[in-house]
């Protein structure tokens, strides 16, 4: 007991002393366990029957979606609360209550049109890796779909300024499936990343349609060195439609435009706007802009 006594004395005293990892007599923060299961829930509903235990008749799809939304939304209601109390941005307590049933319901409302959006996902990923073997296999095995999923959704929650939860849900997605996909970031249709593991989005990247990208790339700031100061500006680049992006390539900067319909080969590091439809080689020595236009290799120079 004594022992036991010791250590209390002691970490209650570390919690003066380094004061800024408590949180105490503060607001209560949205719960990562309960925000991680709500995320599974929305997973169900965005897939039924693939993140499911028991198979889903469709003349029980009706039945079984309502009880589902039943059991997420009082509870995310609940959290989104949490989220604006901690960040209320003026509102008042009756306000705060009336605004999180609001935003709770609008999220919902969104997620016909997110499962629109991940169709297209599903088919870039099959029409792009051949080694497929069908649609199914893609949702219930690839870990890119977890991800852009759970992307889209705190996407959606990130847009509508509700604090914490994007991250959180985010950040779930990350730690399983190995790609780091901010929820800020704007990512388009058709959307696929193969393998997946170690690629970064940053929170202002800007994604066309029918994008493909690999396994460790990064899409970055040039620098964060300016810390809280660069808050709300542009600072991800800007991945126009039909590119591809091959492993281990480093994008950098809020000014970088990677134009239409380029390819961008493995191990490349960018800080500079690239013209549409152009290659962007490493050759071991230097790195090259060559364009597709020019059958005889057009721009041929180092950047």
């Amino acid at each position: 007991m004594e022992t036991v006594t010791k250590l209390t004395n002691d970490l209650v005293a570390s919690y003066a002393k380094a004061g800024g990892i408590n949180h105490l007599d503060g607001k209560n923060l949205p719960s990562k366990r309960v925000v991680t299961e709500l995320t599974c829930g929305l997973l169900r509903l965005l897939f039924p029957g693939f993140f499911d235990e028991k198979l889903i008749h469709s003349s029980e799809i009706k039945v079984e979606t309502a009880a589902l939304l039943d059991s997420i939304i009082g509870t995310l209601e609940d959290e989104i609360r949490k989220a604006i109390e901690y960040q209320p941005n003026g509102l008042a307590k009756k306000d705060i209550t009336q605004e999180a049933h609001k935003l709770t319901v609008e999220f919902l409302e969104s997620l016909p049109r997110v499962r629109e959006i991940l169709q297209t996902d599903v088919q870039a990923a099959f029409d792009g890796d051949p080694a497929a073997a069908s649609k199914e296999e893609i949702i219930v095995s690839y870990p890119f779909i977890e991800a852009i999923a759970v992307q889209r959704l705190a996407h959606e929650l990130y847009l509508k300024n509700v604090a914490l939860i994007p991250r959180i849900m985010s950040e779930w997605a990350h730690a399983r499936t190995g790609m780091d996909l901010h929820p800020g970031a704007k990512i388009g249709t058709h959307f696929f990343v193969d393998h997946c593991t170690g690629t970064v989005v940053g929170e202002t990247a800007t994604i066309g349609n029918h994008v493909k990208m690999y396994h460790g790339v990064t899409l970055g700031a040039k620098s964060t060195a300016g810390g809280q100061l660069l808050k709300g500006k542009k600072r991800h680049p800007t991945i126009e439609d039909r590119v591809t992006i091959y492993p281990g390539a480093t994008i950098l900067g809020g000014d970088t435009i990677i134009g239409a319909g380029s390819t961008i080969g493995g191990n490349v590091f960018i800080m500079d706007s690239v013209q549409p439809n152009s290659l962007v080689i490493y050759d071991g020595l230097d790195m090259r802009v060559l364009s597709k236009n020019d059958k005889n290799g057009g721009l041929d120079f180092q950047i």
